[in-house]
């Protein structure tokens, strides 16, 4: 079965942080490919952030996918675990409350990524 790989940040019910490595499973449709079932999400935003991003520990504003689409970040959840995410990754960010996570800019670059709240 095809499937799209995501990292999922989520707080845990002490308000820990923590990531999620989960699998979108892709049904087979013809020509046009494999796709996912629909999901229902209310805006999508673009965005830059400055080379020397460093955002200290805080909550997602909403639950919603983050598409990198270039650069290189580093997320630390809450436990110090960290991991580093490139161009072309997806998050799925659920830690709308508890400790939250930290992101910084690993490429001294302008970054791009879109947001998609759900």
């Amino acid at each position: 079965m095809e499937t799209f790989q995501l990292t999922r940040i989520y707080a845990d019910e002490n308000g820990e942080s923590h990531f999620e490595d989960k699998s979108i499973p892709l049904l087979p449709n013809g020509d046009i490919g494999f796709l996912s079932a629909a999901e229902n999400t209310k805006s999508i935003i673009f965005r830059k952030v400055k080379p020397d991003y460093d955002f200290d520990f805080h909550h997602a504003p909403q639950k919603q996918y983050i598409i990198l689409l270039d650069g290189i970040i580093e997320i630390e959840n809450s436990i110090g675990d960290k991991r580093t995410f490139k161009g072309g990754d997806i998050l799925l960010v659920e830690d709308t409350w508890g400790k939250g996570h930290r992101t910084k800019n690993l490429q001294p670059s302008l970054r791009s990524s879109i947001f998609i709240t759900l």
